[in-house]
């Protein structure tokens, strides 16, 4: 057995379980495609005085390439070894997970040797498999790090997973989380009551990535029936591309939204929050083009702030589609309130700085 949930720092692992903001950690190239040392370390230092308790790297943000460009292990260890120079805190780290058994292995064992404390755990390369066989590569990439499930959309190279499929994943001894991010209500209801018909609602901890839906997904209380008993579970946070920008004001909301469900009652301002939150989601994440221009909009408002020096990818052809810069700059126009330009621009010298 490698990593066991046991061996997870205790303030790290509680972080977690009560609910935190963990960005999806965007990659800084320079105008040739290389890794930006600089901006790449000014992320990572940005997320943590935001207030995220957790980091997410290696994943569909990070874009998926940097395994075929000898980027993966690099852009892990720097994110780690910056959180750990830079916060006192424990960080809760993730490390994405990818490719078949013996790749997706190999990752964890990478991430493990170097500190990361769960694995995200992407199956769409189990495309055409059964369920069973699925089950069966995540309970051997379990024996490696702790899992954190992850229902990616089709738009973007996930598969479909049904319930039965998140009730077993959830009885699995060495899962942690599921980040749910089907971009579907149906997906997502089952993905919940699949982890409480597991009996594993207080162990598996729930993580919105429904960029199109993360105020109500955080706010609604999920009652489903196990056996004779009513049981109600949260959405205690969220793994999320849509927070690796704005990182501050994100801290902030979840804050908000955890006082709400404490004191019982959520007032219809916060409602009205998750519509501007999906609109500009809408603009930068490209949904009028099927998500084709999601990350380099991501690095948009990154790039405009200062954090990145562009948006480059390491496909030169994934660029900003036709309108969208338009789009997010009406977005930004209209919900000034969701920027924290005023935060990174007094911060912003000290994260760049050796």
């Amino acid at each position: 057995m490698g990593l066991a949930v046991g061996d997870i720092p205790q303030s790290a692992l509680e972080a977690f379980h009560c609910g935190t903001v963990v960005p999806a950690h965007p990659l800084a190239l320079d105008e040739g495609r290389k890794l930006d040392l600089i901006h790449q370390r000014a992320l990572t230092r940005y997320y943590l005085d935001a207030g995220a308790g957790g980091l997410a790297v290696g994943v569909y943000t990070t874009q998926f390439a940097i395994r075929e460009h000898g980027l993966y292990e690099p852009v892990l260890d720097l994110a780690a070894r910056t959180a750990r120079e830079w916060n006192e805190a424990d960080t809760f780290l993730i490390a994405g997970l990818a490719g078949r058994t013996a790749q997706a292995v190999s990752e964890a064992q990478t991430a493990a040797g170097l500190g990361y404390h769960a694995g995200l755990l992407n199956v769409a390369a189990m495309k055409g498999a059964g369920e069973d066989e699925i089950i069966a590569h995540c309970r051997i990439v379990s024996a490696e790090i702790p899992l954190i499930g992850f229902y990616l959309l089709p738009e973007v190279g996930g598969i479909a997973l049904s319930f039965d499929f998140w009730r077993q994943f959830a009885q699995l001894e060495n899962v942690v989380g599921i980040k749910i991010a089907p971009f579907n209500r149906y997906g997502t209801i089952d993905v919940v009551r699949g982890v409480v018909e597991a009996g594993a609602a207080g162990r598996v901890a729930l993580y919105t990535g429904n960029d199109d839906h993360i105020v109500l997904d955080l706010v609604t209380p999920f009652r489903f029936m196990r056996g004779g008993d009513e049981v109600t579970v949260h959405m205690t946070g969220g793994l999320l591309g849509h927070w690796c920008f704005w990182t501050r004001r994100a801290v902030k909301t979840l804050e908000r939204i955890h006082r709400a469900i404490k004191a019982g009652s959520v007032d219809l301002d916060l409602v009205a929050l998750d519509a501007r939150t999906t609109d500009a989601n809408g603009a930068i994440y490209d949904g009028a083009n099927n998500l084709k221009g999601c990350v380099p909009g991501c690095y948009e408002i990154l790039r405009r702030q200062g954090l990145m020096g562009g948006t480059w990818c390491l496909d030169p052809d994934e660029v900003l589609s036709p309108g969208q810069v338009e789009e997010i700059d009406r977005v930004c126009q209209a919900y000034p309130e969701l920027s924290d330009d005023e935060f990174v621009g007094s911060n912003l010298d000290r994260w760049l700085s050796d």
